[in-house]
């Protein structure tokens, strides 16, 4: 008997499981949840010439349409401190943080980077030092403007980007983004899109919630945070909390990606604004 091949053997087995799994749910043939989650992550990395990486997203984008997604009033003020070479103020609802670009500029030898600029960001919490949190927080940060800055363009160099909250009523870390992407166009250094971060909420009855402030968050038993790019509305960066599944991941990148929009909406008018001002 021959054996079977790796792709054959691995649909047996799951389908074996799946009916197993049926079976034994009180007869109701009813698929447990957890279930569901394990088999989307199974299938989801199996290899296959015509499998794309944005599959999971497409039947929720159609159920998210009708929905409009609600967020907090924005303000924005660039260019409001003389020393960094770009600075903004973002506000979503009462959370306000405040951003600075530093570079391009000399770097130390230990960390520099032949063939592109060295990027550091700097979070600086309203009281104390930074701990963990703030550590986790750079790293989403960093790995975002690294994404979207054309960095070859300045090899051998440092750009340093300090974030400061001024104050914290939820969404801290999409607020740091926006602050972050504000500051990045103010210094006027090259990038290949922009982006922005929205915050969605799951709470008990597994309502999603967009831009929720603290006290939302504290009631929540989920908490994401994405980085939306301008140019394809793909995910740049995310960031969960909480215990949720696959079909509330999909729905909240749904809202974050329609969310954006008025986001980057945002971005222009400030812009529009400010420089309609100068000429």
């Amino acid at each position: 008997m021959k054996p079977l091949s790796g792709f054959r053997s691995y649909c047996l087995y799951l389908t074996i499981s799946v009916r197993s799994a049926i079976q034994t749910k009180e007869g109701t043939g009813v698929m447990p949840s957890s279930l569901s989650v394990q088999m989307t992550t199974q299938i989801s990395n199996v290899k296959s010439p015509r499998q794309s990486s944005s599959f999971l997203f497409t039947s929720t984008m159609d159920v998210c349409a009708s929905s409009s997604p609600t967020l907090r009033e924005f303000g924005c003020e660039q260019n409001l401190l003389s020393r960094p070479d770009g600075s903004s103020s973002f506000v979503q609802g009462d959370t306000s943080v405040l951003a600075g670009v530093y570079g391009p500029a000399e770097v130390k030898v230990s960390k520099e980077i032949y063939d592109r600029a060295t990027l550091e960001v700097v979070m600086q919490p309203k009281v104390g030092l930074p701990g963990v949190r703030e550590r986790a927080r750079e790293q989403c940060v960093r790995e975002t403007c690294e994404a979207s800055l054309l960095s070859t363009l300045h090899p051998r160099s440092s750009l340093t980007l300090v974030l400061q909250v001024v104050h914290d009523d939820g969404s801290l870390l999409s607020c740091f983004l926006n602050s972050a992407c504000m500051a990045l166009m103010d210094a006027g250094l090259p990038m290949s899109c922009l982006f922005a971060g929205v915050t969605c909420a799951i709470d008990t009855d597994g309502q999603v919630i967009t831009d929720p402030n603290a006290a939302q968050e504290k009631e929540s038993r989920a908490l994401m945070t994405f980085a939306i790019d301008s140019t394809e509305r793909r995910v740049m960066m995310s960031s969960t909390r909480g215990s949720f599944t696959v079909h509330e991941l999909q729905q909240c990148i749904a809202v974050s990606q329609k969310a954006s929009d008025k986001i980057f909406q945002f971005y222009r008018d400030s812009v529009r604004r400010r420089y309609s001002k100068t000429l």
